[in-house]
Formats: structure tokens, C-alpha cells, sequence
């Protein structure tokens, strides 16, 4: 049977070729010195946009984010510790970098909603996604059936409602040893 471009797109994309003078590695060097976050005309990864639920029409916005990657960056004591108590390597955030990356985005377009998000590059220093965003009150969305449901939502990104967040929350995990995750991990402790 023969195979359609996004069956070829998402292979390609499986290990995304950054050699040197690779289409890859130029756009790398583009986006490092642009903004950390900037709106694009498409998404750079159609079939991975499509299968997450973006729609070429209006009120669907996408965003290239760029994070930071690695642990946090923790000064080092200056005051008097014992070494194993200085705590400055491996101090990681519980969030993931993806998440981080949509909360940033939802901060810098209040009026819209995040829909999900996808990897896009990594270079030395950051982390690169697109990040799915639609128009709440644009009236293409309110008469889209499929969409639709967008429009009651407030906050998805700090809320963990999106895929990154709901990973986070654990609820990927079902049955034994995810008891404790649903509805979240603060109201089962309120529980008992």
C-alpha cells in the first residue's frame, strides 16, 4: 500500500537530520536569534499539528516557544555548608520544559486558549516547541461543532488540562499505584 507525506513527515521527523548545512541546523540558527516566543504563519510539523487538532482556518494560531533546557539554574551558597548541602546540581522543576513553554505562551496571548503542543529542535542551549493556540471568541470557532467546546475553557495551560499537563498530573497511569491521582494529587490528600 502506498504511503501518504504525513506518513513520510513523521518519519522524518522521527531523527531530524541537524548536520552541518542541514535545513535543520539553519533554521536552529534562526530561531536562536529571534524571540522567545514568536508567532508563525504554519506549523513547521503539519501531520503532528493535524493529528493534535489543528485546523488551517481562522482563529488557530501557532507559536513557536523557546525554553531553556536543563535543571534550574541555583546560585551557590556563598555562606558556610557542608558540600552535599550546597544544593546546586540536579534541582529540577517538577513541571516539564514542554509545559513550562505553554504557560509562557499563555501568558503572552490572554485572549486565546492552548489547544496542545509538539517538540520542534533543541540546539546546546534551548528547547524549541510549537505550541497550538485558538481563538476563543472568534465566531469560525463558536460555529465549529468539533472545536466548539474550546470556548468554555479558562487557563487549560495552568490548569495541566493539556496533553504536557495532564502528564505531569500523572494521569496517564491508571488502576494500581495511580489511586491517588484523580481528581488531582491536592484533592485526594484533602480527602483523607
Amino acid at each position: 500500500m502506498a504511503k501518504g507525506m504525513y506518513h513520510h513527515l513523521r518519519e522524518a521527523w522521527k531523527k531530524p537530520d541537524t548536520s552541518y548545512n542541514s535545513p535543520q541546523w539553519h533554521r536552529l540558527i534562526e530561531w536562536r536569534k529571534q524571540g522567545a516566543i514568536v508567532r508563525v504563519d504554519s506549523p513547521l510539523r503539519l501531520d503532528r499539528a493535524k493529528s493534535l487538532g489543528y485546523k488551517a482556518k481562522q482563529g488557530f494560531v501557532v507559536v513557536r516557544a523557546r525554553v531553556r533546557a536543563g535543571g534550574r539554574r541555583k546560585e551557590r551558597p556563598n555562606k558556610g555548608r557542608k558540600p552535599s548541602k550546597m544544593g546546586v546540581n540536579k534541582i529540577t522543576p517538577k513541571k516539564s520544559i514542554k509545559r513550562i513553554a505553554e504557560e509562557r505562551v499563555a501568558r503572552k496571548y490572554p485572549n486565546m486558549e492552548v489547544l496542545n503542543s509538539y517538540w520542534v529542535g533543541r540546539d546546546g542551549k534551548y528547547h524549541y516547541y510549537e505550541v497550538i493556540l485558538v481563538d476563543r471568541s472568534h465566531p469560525v470557532i463558536k460555529s465549529d461543532n468539533k472545536i466548539n467546546w474550546i470556548c468554555d475553557e479558562r487557563g487549560r495551560a495552568f490548569r495541566g488540562k493539556t496533553s504536557a499537563g495532564k502528564k505531569g498530573r500523572g494521569l496517564r497511569k491508571r488502576g494500581k499505584g495511580a489511586e491517588k491521582v484523580r481528581p488531582s494529587v491536592r484533592a485526594n490528600k484533602r480527602k483523607e
